[in-house]
């Protein structure tokens, strides 16, 4: 029964909005892959932020921690940025 309860908390959790969603289709496959691995730690993304000069950065958090994910799908969980409320 337990194990019923946990599947179905962890089923819930996956459901994305559809802003979420639209951010995931924004994402290049090598970023959707580290994201995915960063969801199983609880972050969520958050936004994207596109530049000319570095490409697209996904920002994702979680309990109020920021990790970005860049193009190549590097993940950088201290990313020294602030992320205003």
């Amino acid at each position: 029964m337990q194990a019923v309860v946990e599947r179905e908390v962890l089923l819930e959790r996956r459901q994305y909005t559809t802003e979420q969603s639209s951010l995931w289709d924004k994402l290049s496959l090598a970023q959707k892959f580290a994201a995915s691995s960063l969801t199983q730690f609880g972050y969520d993304i958050a936004f994207i932020r596109n530049s000319q000069a570095s490409g697209s950065l996904a920002i994702l958090l979680c309990d109020g921690n920021a990790a970005t994910i860049n193009d190549e799908g590097e993940i950088n969980t201290s990313p020294g940025i602030t992320i205003r409320p």
